[in-house]
């Protein structure tokens, strides 16, 4: 595995650095089955994996940008295949074979196309496909973005509403509490959420980031901490249940974009990060913007990765 001569942050050692050279790298998570790590650049139109045997990076090219997805549960998939995913892409949801290329669309919505396009998404405890949009341009824009749920005949469901850059989903270990947050707020919200139905109450405020932090993608840990990638602030924040800062782990580029716990013994931090807007001397200061970062944990903390269920 590539290394980065295991620099220390907050006192996790960086034990690797994947040389993705993405522009905009998002949604990592662990596959346990394939030993391999798994993520998007968003503005490439790419699916990544990162295979531990051979230390390898494999690129599947996209129809269309996607902006989340989700590995699907075995009897989703077709007999003997596990290459497909579930994925929030630019104009809706569909199940896509990334080997073969077959698309399946599911449910297209109208308002993603002008000036909208699908962010950050993940499948609650239950199973259900998560994906919310954003506001790409402003001017385009007729409508604020949404957070859906797929689901299981393959329909999105509306639960939130007038989101500027919809992110951070994830839910604590038990799936009672629901956590949200848009980006440019600078706040995570928590909802309760109700496993039978998927229906959200009670939202209140969960933390606040500094001015010069976007909270990005976020995962929920073994003991219901949640960790948050800053985007602009150059660190992954880790709070605990009740809101308070435990650690932070500073980086070398300034855009992480996404959090996973993983690793052949689950103690593994994957951070995606992004090279996009950044100007020159932005570029030059940080070479390894871009790039997938791997910090050695001091304990086993990650949750299995849950699959989506479709009933489609």
């Amino acid at each position: 595995m590539p290394t980065s001569n295991a620099i220390k942050h907050a006192d996790y050692a960086c034990i690797a650095v994947i040389p993705a050279d993405n522009i905009l790298g998002e949604n990592v998570l662990w596959h346990a089955k394939q030993q391999m790590i798994y993520w998007i650049d968003i503005e490439a139109a790419l699916l990544q994996r990162y295979n531990l045997a051979n230390q390898k990076i494999e690129k599947f090219s996209l129809p269309q940008r996607v902006g989340s997805f989700a590995f699907l549960a075995s009897e989703a998939n077709d007999k003997n295949n596990e290459n497909q995913i579930i994925a929030a892409f630019a104009e809706g949801f569909a199940v896509y074979n990334f080997t073969s290329g077959n698309l399946r669309w599911l449910d297209r919505l109208l308002h993603a196309a002008p000036g909208l396009r699908f962010n950050d998404g993940r499948v609650d405890r239950q199973g259900r496909f998560w994906a919310g949009s954003m506001v790409e341009d402003a001017q385009l824009a007729e409508q604020s973005g949404s957070l859906y749920c797929l689901q299981r005949g393959g329909k999105a469901r509306a639960h939130l509403n007038n989101i500027a850059i919809s992110n951070g989903l994830c839910w604590s270990p038990d799936g009672l509490t629901m956590y949200h947050a848009d980006s440019p707020t600078h706040q995570i919200f928590q909802y309760d959420f109700c496993p039978l139905n998927g229906t959200l109450n009670n939202k209140r405020l969960f933390a606040t980031a500094p001015d010069n932090a976007h909270p990005d993608g976020s995962i929920v840990d073994a003991q219901g901490c949640v960790w948050s990638a800053h985007w602009g602030a150059g660190k992954v924040v880790r709070y605990a249940p009740d809101g308070k800062i435990l650690r932070e782990v500073c980086m070398p580029v300034s855009q992480p974009s996404s959090v996973a716990i993983g690793g052949p013994n689950m103690d593994w931090l994957m951070v995606t990060s992004s090279k996009l807007g950044l100007n020159p001397q932005q570029a030059a200061q940080q070479p390894e913007a871009g790039h997938l970062f791997i910090y050695q944990l001091d304990e086993s903390l990650g949750l299995s990765e849950q699959t989506c269920l479709l009933q489609v």
